[in-house]
């Protein structure tokens, strides 16, 4: 066999991120504190922004000690973690792409599917799933990536090394019991089979001492400001501006500009030029960032006036993948966009995020609220106690494409018994 060599040229499309894109990324996920905080330490480390003064007291660094609080968020705690355990840059990216996907308590928010198309699909559901249980769920706090409380507690469980395997076996055998709304009758059932009443006693004692949000150790303690603020007119029509009252506004000191400009003619200055760049770029990713955070604040609250006017059976679903679609934008850059943002509302101040609600059926667009209710009219109307997969059957009719198990936790979460004890 002959060998020969050869040049081939081959055609590759890839994504790159530049540091400004990165920079901006990041500037999104702030919240209005943290962008208050960063642009008033721009403004003393840069000479060529200046701050435009406001006739009402803006926010005012000298008032605010920044240091109140010492504790790293928990992002930054994950992403330190991650730093340390030299893994191949494809597992990286996976793990970074789910640490942006974590709320305030370490809970995954986005499911799978919704995270394989936030990367483009460039990475599948069994790559993500692999790396959020070898990687997440081995981070500390021990509890973080869970996607109920079941997996939390056990995420705890198994990370426990002063634990003996027994116990931590019988902790997953309760958890995945049923029959957890009686734990008398599963305890009798471990009894009969041997178990001590010790053991059983010892695993019940550490379910209830695990950690359901094991983030919120790592948050800070900032102040919370509203970027929006709604109002509902007389019409019921919904108005939402951006909060500019005590957000500092910077511009670009042209003065200064030219007069360097006219110097580094003569004089090379790399650092001065990066230092205009740097002024031109925060400008312009401040105001893009605020228009965005306005943008999707204004399409969620057209979305949600039903919740306004204090009917909250007719709130509509909502995910991060919808709202991109309509607004043409990605959802990695919707779900940055609500980390941290609260909207002042008639019904008091809250997270942007509080108003997006995910269906809990792919076939039909059911909130769990009203899931809930549906559940509750079935069985007060039952002449017979249905059990869950009756339930289940008799809505998978209606084509809502329910499992047993989902019936089951909104029962449970409307404090109502099985059919065994109705």
């Amino acid at each position: 066999m002959a060998i020969t060599l050869s040049k081939n040229l081959k055609q590759k499309q890839k994504v790159q991120i530049t540091p400004s894109l990165r920079k901006s990324i990041d500037l999104l996920q702030l919240s209005r504190f943290e962008l208050i905080k960063k642009v008033e330490e721009e403004i003393i480390d840069n000479p060529f922004l200046k701050k435009i003064e406001k006739n009402i007291e803006y926010f005012d660094s000298k008032s605010f000690d920044f240091d109140i609080e010492s504790k790293i968020n928990l992002r930054e705690n994950l992403l330190s973690q991650l730093n340390e355990l030299h893994i191949d840059k494809r597992a990286s990216d996976i793990a970074r792409l789910i640490i942006d996907c974590l709320d305030e308590s370490g809970e995954l928010v986005e499911e799978l599917t919704q995270i394989e198309q936030i990367s483009n699909y460039r990475f599948d559901q069994d790559e993500i799933e692999n790396i959020l249980t070898s990687v997440i769920h081995k981070f500390s706090p021990h509890g973080v990536g869970y996607r109920n409380y079941k997996e939390c507690i056990q995420i705890q469980i198994d990370n426990n090394n002063n634990l003996s395997e027994k116990i931590k076996k019988l902790v997953h055998g309760i958890l995945e019991n049923e029959k957890l709304d009686d734990i008398e009758e599963i305890k009798n059932g471990y009894i009969e089979r041997g178990m001590s009443d010790k053991d059983f006693n010892s695993a019940i004692e550490i379910i209830k001492n695990s950690d359901l949000s094991p983030g919120l150790n790592f948050e800070k303690t900032d102040y919370i400001e509203a970027d929006l603020k709604i109002i509902l007119n007389k019409s019921n029509k919904i108005d939402v501006s951006f909060l500019n009252d005590n957000f500092p506004t910077i511009e670009l000191d042209d003065d200064l500009v030219s007069r360097v400009k006219k110097e580094l003619k003569s004089y090379k200055n790399e650092e001065l030029i990066k230092k205009i760049n740097d002024a031109k770029w925060l400008i312009t990713s401040v105001n893009k960032r605020n228009e965005t955070v306005q943008k999707v604040g204004e399409y969620i609250c057209s979305k949600q006036i039903a919740f306004f006017e204090d009917n909250p059976l007719k709130i509509q679903t909502l995910s991060n993948i919808e709202i991109a679609n309509d607004i043409n934008m990605h959802p990695s850059t919707v779900s940055r966009i609500l980390r941290h943002k609260y909207i002042d509302t008639p019904k008091g101040l809250m997270p942007l995020k509080t108003l997006m609600v995910s269906s809990v059926s792919k076939t039909r667009n059911v909130s769990p609220h009203q899931l809930m209710t549906i559940i509750k009219d079935i069985i007060n109307s039952e002449k017979k106690p249905k059990s869950d997969k009756k339930i289940a059957i008799e809505l998978n009719k209606r084509g809502f494409n329910l499992a047993r198990r989902t019936i089951s936790k909104y029962r449970k979460k409307n404090n109502i018994p099985s059919s065994r004890y109705r």
